[in-house]
């Protein structure tokens, strides 16, 4: 080997250019867009979290002391304001907002997936038509269907009681339409990634569509089927222009269905000139509690359910 060979096997020295190894990473050499990105995302988390920490020290203050000085720390630690907000209706609202959200969410997932299995897995006429159709749903804001979505479920009332306006069945049918097209559009791409050899197996088995679906296919997009529940409890949990539309009692002395956001509206007017601020962030506070403990319980099924499909 010569004088020059042994130099340029020398790798970091001057006139070579290393080989980058197998475990080097993309973002290894950028520094400044690493320091960018992570400010970024510090600023970010800031802006996220500092909300939160200022409504749940709100809930065990005082009027004085949220009036005096917004971050100052609570001279007394009591659950009073807690009490307060779900003695105003609070503790109704939340029921009202898990009975729906049970309904609505397990038929979301059960016919959103349901149908996202059957379009990407059989090819049949008219296929990418409705795939298309659900996509295009997917698109369409629902303010702008809110007055004959109004008439729909009012009509609906006259022929069922159950399904009319202020009526729990008639709202989680709306939301259920509401979140069909992104469930379809996310499983549809999460079940073109399964292996198509163990549904071609299980079928030569003699097991039926709906068992093959179910007990095989189902199973295998645990991780899919997760990560669009969580958006689905969160956005229908936070859902806020629907139930004012759909949920105002419409006789005298008939029950108040309203969900939780719309109680946390009632709850504000309903101080008028007397302010409870306490009370108010103590209802915020039992209204963010539940999602916070959901996602973070589920965060890593999340991601593991967002990145799967490429990394298949």
């Amino acid at each position: 080997m010569t004088t020059l060979d042994k130099t340029a096997s020398v790798p970091g020295q001057r006139g070579t250019k290393p080989t980058p190894g197998k475990d080097q990473r993309f973002a290894d050499g950028g520094g400044v867009l690493n320091v960018f990105s992570h400010g970024f995302l510090a600023i970010w988390a800031v802006l996220i979290v500092l909300p939160l920490i200022w409504v749940v020290l709100g809930s065990f203050k005082t009027d004085a002391q949220i009036n005096g000085s917004a971050w100052s720390w609570p001279a007394h630690w009591g659950f009073d304001a807690f009490s307060r907000a779900w003695s105003k209706g609070i503790g109704g609202f939340f029921t009202n907002t898990i009975i729906v959200l049970l309904g609505s969410v397990t038929l979301t997932m059960l016919l959103g997936s349901m149908a996202a299995y059957v379009l990407a897995r059989y090819e049949f006429k008219g296929n990418r038509f409705i795939y298309y159709l659900f996509v295009a749903g997917s698109m369409f804001p629902v303010y702008l269907a809110l007055v004959p979505l109004f008439f729909m479920v009012r009509n609906l009332g006259e022929i069922s009681p159950y399904l009319g306006l202020n009526s729990y069945a008639g709202l989680i049918l709306v939301y259920v339409a509401y979140s069909l097209p992104f469930t379809v559009f996310f499983m549809y791409s999460f079940f073109r990634t399964l292996p198509s050899a163990v549904h071609e197996a299980a079928m030569l088995d003699g097991c039926s569509h709906t068992r093959t679906f179910f007990q095989i296919m189902v199973p295998m997009a645990k991780p899919g089927l997760i990560s669009v529940g969580i958006f689905n409890v969160l956005g229908q949990w936070n859902q806020y222009i629907l139930p004012v539309t759909l949920m105002q009692p419409t006789t005298a002395g008939e029950a108040d269905h309203s969900m939780l956001a719309q109680g946390l509206v009632n709850l504000a007017l309903q101080s008028g000139y007397k302010s409870d601020a306490p009370a108010l962030f103590a209802g915020m506070t039992i209204a963010m509690l539940p999602v916070l403990v959901v996602y973070l319980s589920f965060q890593r099924q999340v991601q593991a359910g967002l990145t799967s499909a490429t990394l298949k």
